[in-house]
């Protein structure tokens, strides 16, 4: 599949516009050139073009906010200056597996200001004696050369944890001193609502109290009642036990 078809169903139910990611590795690139990318894409942030045969950057378009630029194993040997005219907010390149040989093509990339990390892994220029010592000379603006830093300090796994980073610090920043304004806002509301609660329950509590001790009180009266009953039952069976000898001895004194 050709690089410019490619685009074409990337594209589908979409502007370019509303592109800010876009990959096209391993298609066919026309004369060894940029094809189907306009200038229309001027949200792109993300732009990957691995293995499609590229030998010129000329034709790429103007892309205003594209961060990261993937280009490794295509055949580019120079003309790396329009990248700083074309994509000046650029902060990750990677030119490895290409065509690079001296230092004077890599100079071109000094005008892309905000260059963080720059990757020339199998290129010839990796060859040459001091070369990171003297890309880093070169560049001062970079941090990563291949992956590391000067002192051998691996990058990170990518640029999404270092955006995470500086997002964290911003929020804490921006966070204020602790125990301000909102903190006693939430305070006072949660101790307006906290009396409003006690008092609620506390009335909810006398209602039940009084209903348990109105049942007490009913259960009183009839354990005293049932007792009583019980009393005079006991008092009557007595009186009928002590008068059964005196009558037996009523009896007795009519027979005679």
């Amino acid at each position: 599949m050709d690089m410019k078809k490619r685009i074409s169903l990337e594209l589908r139910n979409r502007t370019p516009d509303e592109v800010a990611e876009l990959v096209v590795d391993n298609c066919r690139s026309g004369d060894g050139e940029v094809e189907g990318l306009t200038d229309d894409f001027k949200e792109l942030e993300f732009l990957s073009m691995v293995n499609v045969g590229l030998t010129s950057l000329a034709k790429l378009p103007s892309l205003p906010k594209l961060r990261k630029l993937e280009l490794s194993d295509n055949n580019i040997s120079g003309g790396l200056e329009t990248l700083s005219e074309k994509c000046p907010s650029l902060t990750y390149l990677n030119l490895s597996g290409n065509k690079i040989k001296d230092l004077g093509t890599v100079e071109a990339l000094q005008n892309l200001k905000n260059l963080k990390s720059l990757d020339l892994f199998n290129c010839e220029i990796t060859s040459l004696e001091e070369y990171r010592e003297s890309i880093f000379e070169l560049l001062p603006q970079i941090t990563y050369l291949d992956g590391f830093d000067q002192e051998d300090n691996e990058a990170p796994d990518s640029e999404a944890e270092e955006e995470e980073d500086e997002g964290e610090d911003d929020d804490e920043e921006g966070a204020g001193p602790p125990g301000e304004y909102g903190d006693e806002e939430d305070e006072e509301e949660g101790s307006d609502g906290g009396e409003e609660e006690v008092g609620l329950s506390y009335l909810m509590k006398e209602e039940i109290q009084d209903e348990e001790d109105d049942d007490d009180y009913v259960e009183e009266e009839e354990e005293e009642e049932v007792e009583d009953d019980e009393e005079e039952e006991e008092g009557v069976r007595g009186e009928k036990r002590k008068r059964a000898p005196e009558d037996e001895g009523d009896d007795d004194e009519d027979e005679d």
